[in-house]
């Protein structure tokens, strides 16, 4: 016999309150894995197509683990270093750049030359607070994520934990599925492979639009000139994640860049804006069509929302958790609806379904 309801919500509960207190206590402990976790889950369906070409599962692994740990070297030696000068040179010219900015609006509008101008010191306090604070808030960033481990101890953990979980993960997969309740099963798959779906296509096809247009602006900007066109890119092609945000914050950063870089050369301007608007039709036109798909039901407020709530509680893995925990509550918020709707409580006493539609256009007459 079945648990009633109530019982079952409370477990439930019980569960769901242990897991996020485990992940409040351990924090940045738990670092490695989650980055292991996320890495075996991206590329598992490359080991699916290795074994479909007849690979053995451990020889896919193998391979992919080469590949990955190969193209990560490359990328720290080549890239990582100039994108980190390339953030510390911004924090510590941002002062020149706000007196040139405080130059340029004092020539156009006098008023602010009055030391007293209210304007005028919050641009002085502006580039004060850059300065003193960008690089600490720099630093910050990278303790915050590496706090507990070193970089020695992720670059060989994170490898290995990748390594055994991608070699294991239709095996657990396999074994998670059969401690399932029986009852449930069924719903809980259905579920299960919604969220994958919208995993899929966001976290798998997301992020692979936001390496292609943080390579293609940060290639582009730094091919005409612009001083941080590195670190700019590499800010868009970030956030390109949520719709809009990275091409408004990088397309800014870099126009403004461009703006003082090249005032007067109007050419190298305008082909800084032309960068971000081919990007902008190549991510509308072409890569968010064809790598994520049209809907995906993450909308961008959510989001944001989330990265919020669970990066100011759980820190930097709460970030790191904050898209994959929004995916499946948001698959299991339009379950929800749809047991609502299929409810005696939508429904009413008489049982029968009626469309917010028609119910719209029986309230009009």
């Amino acid at each position: 016999m079945a648990l009633p309801a109530r019982d079952q919500v409370k477990y439930w509960g019980v569960a769901t309150a242990t897991f996020l207190g485990f992940l409040w206590l351990m924090g940045d402990v738990i670092l490695p894995f989650v980055l292991a976790m996320a890495v075996a889950y991206m590329l598992d369906p490359v080991a699916d197509r290795l074994e479909s070409w007849g690979l053995s599962r451990i020889a896919a692994t193998v391979v992919i683990t080469g590949v990955a740990v190969i193209l990560f070297i490359l990328t720290a030696l080549l890239v990582i270093p100039t994108l980190i000068k390339q953030a510390t040179d911004l924090v510590n010219v941002a002062p020149e750049l706000f007196s040139n900015l405080q130059a340029f609006l004092t020539e156009r509008f006098p008023v602010l030359l009055d030391s007293n101008s209210q304007l005028r010191q919050t641009l002085a306090q502006i580039g004060e607070t850059v300065q003193s604070k960008g690089g600490e808030l720099l630093s910050g960033a990278l303790a915050s994520a590496l706090s507990v481990f070193n970089v020695l101890m992720l670059l060989v953990l994170v490898p290995v934990i990748t390594f055994y979980l991608l070699m294991d993960w239709d095996r657990m997969t396999a074994k998670i599925d059969g401690l399932l309740p029986r009852d449930h099963a069924p719903a809980i798959r259905r579920l299960a492979g919604d969220i994958d779906r919208t995993l899929a296509s966001f976290i798998r096809g997301q992020g692979t639009v936001c390496l292609i247009l943080g390579a293609f602006y940060a290639t582009a900007l730094m091919l005409v000139g612009l001083k941080f066109g590195l670190v700019a890119g590499a800010i868009a092609g970030a956030l390109t994640f949520i719709p809009y945000v990275g091409a408004i914050v990088g397309g800014l950063l870099s126009i403004g860049l461009a703006l003082f870089q090249f005032w007067g050369e109007w050419q190298w301007i305008a082909a800084v804006v032309a960068i971000f608007a081919v990007g902008q039709f190549f991510e509308g036109n072409i890569l968010t069509p064809n790598l994520v798909g049209s809907s995906i039901g993450l909308h961008p407020v959510w989001l944001i929302f989330a990265l919020s709530a669970f990066g100011t509680m759980f820190g930097f893995v709460g970030m790191l958790v904050a898209v994959p925990v929004a995916a499946a509550l948001g698959v299991i918020a339009r379950f929800a609806l749809d047991q609502y709707r299929d409810s005696r409580l939508y429904r009413g006493l008489s049982g029968q379904l009626v469309s917010p539609e028609k119910d719209q256009d029986n309230d009009a007459t």
